[in-house]
């Protein structure tokens, strides 16, 4: 069945998209475990490899499980292409690789992840790449950064750990007027709350590993945008560089987008309930949720997700001491750096996830000793809270 995935659902885009049969009928997707593929002459094998001819290669750029994880992904996205590797920071390497040189300049929000600082300021810096850092939500700011060798700029939209904003549309606006692109990592929401791409973006990248699985099994990225720019400018890195999706994992994010759309509502749900609950404890001193009218940018932030998400970051009276306490006083919450699991995570940013930035970087991107991020799972919520109450009595 040949379908327009565009005039369907997001839901229906989750389930149906990607899927093309074998001889076998099967329903469900299967998957090719594979490294290489049998060419019927030696002429069919010159055409596939010089590209006059579509098909399969070789499984480190062409397999079908990955491939329709691909397309499944694009269509939720609102995309025309997209390319999976092997991890989210192999999708930020793989763009990096494929549309820098050196000379060229990127425009950073300081509000990322600390590995992605530290690949543009460590690695990229070694070929010649410099990168300049701003606050995510000071639009001025980002348009004094921009130079005329600024190739891109790059944000996360709820950022992490502290789910900042940024207004995608006013950041699209000034990217092109000058010339560079706009790339959004949409981990935190997904297609199923943001689509990045229909508010101007040019590329979504994501962490497979987090909300697109949905339970914590499977380690890979993806890269969305318009088809010429990706296949003209990176995925030929992904073919040569080879970070590569395995199908196995393909195959467990296709399952994890069955059920995206629904996840996503139900953490967005607990996760609400959470940071109300959490606003109202006298042990918290601040909390970070995009869902909450306390939010400085919560109208933005609705006007452009459906709803706030699943993460919940808190300052605990007591700097470091009380928000190690406090995470040490769980039972049933997991003690992990991973998020978007079914199950409920805690993390203290300062000392790990953000652990290599120097004192000034945190500091310059607000997360403070006290600080505490929680992914908030599919649990009873209820039950989240009561594991958090032992902290208080």
């Amino acid at each position: 069945m040949t379908c327009n995935w565009s005039e369907f659902s997001l839901e229906t885009q989750g389930i149906r998209a990607g899927q093309t049969r074998t001889a076998e009928q099967e329903h469900n997707d299967p998957i090719f475990t594979t490294s290489s593929y049998v060419f019927n002459s030696a002429a069919e094998a010159a055409a596939r490899f010089s590209g006059q001819s579509p098909g399969n290669i070789y499984s480190r750029f062409t397999n079908p499980t990955v491939r329709a994880f691909e397309q499944r992904l694009a269509a939720m996205e609102g995309g025309q292409r997209c390319i999976a590797v092997a991890s989210g920071m192999a999708a930020i390497a793989t763009v990096g690789f494929g549309l820098l040189k050196a000379g060229d300049h990127v425009v950073s929000s300081r509000s990322v992840f600390g590995n992605t600082v530290l690949l543009l300021r460590n690695y990229f810096a070694k070929f010649g790449v410099q990168s300049s850092f701003v606050d995510l939500a000071d639009l001025a700011a980002w348009e004094k950064a921009i130079r005329p060798d600024t190739r891109f700029l790059f944000l996360e939209t709820p950022s992490n750990p502290l789910t900042e904003i940024a207004d995608i549309k006013q950041l699209a606006a000034l990217a092109h007027a000058h010339g560079c692109l706009l790339i959004v990592d949409n981990c935190f929401c997904t297609p199923a709350l943001q689509r990045p791409l229909l508010l101007g973006a040019d590329i979504v990248i994501h962490s497979a590993t987090k909300y697109l699985d949905g339970q914590g099994r499977c380690v890979g990225g993806a890269i969305v945008g318009a088809h010429d720019l990706l296949e003209k400018e990176i995925y030929p890195f992904l073919r040569t560089g080879g970070p590569a999706m395995s199908p196995f994992n393909a195959w467990v994010f296709l399952k994890g987008l069955e059920t995206l759309a629904i996840r996503m509502r139900a953490h967005s749900e607990n996760a609400l309930g959470l940071a109300e609950w959490l606003e109202q404890q006298s042990w918290v001193e601040r909390v970070y949720y995009p869902g909450l009218a306390s939010h400085p940018q919560h109208a933005l932030a609705l006007s452009q997700q459906k709803s706030g998400g699943g993460i919940v970051s808190f300052e605990v009276a007591g700097g470091k001491e009380g928000a190690w306490k406090l995470i040490d006083s769980t039972r049933l919450l997991s003690v992990t750096a991973n998020l978007g699991d079914v199950k409920t995570t805690i993390i203290h940013p300062g000392t790990t996830t953000h652990a290599r930035l120097t004192d000034e970087e945190r500091a310059a991107a607000g997360i403070r000793d006290g600080l505490v991020r929680i992914a908030v799972g599919l649990e009873n919520l209820g039950e989240i809270i009561q594991d958090l109450q032992a902290f208080a009595a």
